[in-house]
């Protein structure tokens, strides 16, 4: 029987990248994801915010994509797997850790900075940065369409408020 180990998250990103290289030359990127879910407590009526935190790492190609375009608190879409690991913490307490290992990564949001990124947004799992198309504006005005048969409606306002 075949099985399926996928994670999906939406959210932002909770701090700067971490890229460091193994000593075979791989990259290696860590982040931290929010992800945030609205409810409504039964008791007050009030709106309560819960917000999870997610451990990602990113490696080769996309650790160094990663590395160079997510910051703080940008949006971001990543496909990854669980694994799940175990350590001991300087206490001596058996410390269990759940991390995601991201396979596809997709900014999203508009640009930061006005322009000085790249072409990074929308930009899926290595990929380069799309080039920015120099297309020439039209100068010439466009032509006039033909005259339509008058329907009665032709002298009406045109200033309907929604």
């Amino acid at each position: 029987m075949a099985s399926v180990n996928k994670v999906i998250l939406v959210g932002n990103c909770g701090r700067d990248p971490e890229v460091r290289y193994a000593p075979s030359g791989a990259a290696i990127c860590n982040i931290s994801i929010a992800t945030s879910s609205r409810r409504k407590d039964k008791n007050s009526g009030e709106s309560i915010e819960d917000t999870q935190w997610h451990r990602v790492t990113f490696y080769d190609r996309l650790a160094e994509i990663a590395g160079e375009y997510l910051k703080k608190g940008r949006p971001v879409y990543v496909e990854g797997r669980l694994k799940y690991g175990k350590y001991t913490d300087k206490d001596g307490i058996e410390r269990n850790t759940v991390d995601i290992v991201a396979t596809e990564m997709q900014l999203l949001g508009g640009r930061e900075g006005g322009g000085g990124s790249g072409g990074a947004d929308e930009m899926g799992a290595g990929a380069a940065p799309a080039p920015r198309s120099a297309a020439p504006a039209r100068s010439a005005p466009a032509s006039k369409p033909p005259a339509k048969a008058s329907t009665g409606f032709d002298d009406m306002d045109d200033d309907i408020p929604f």
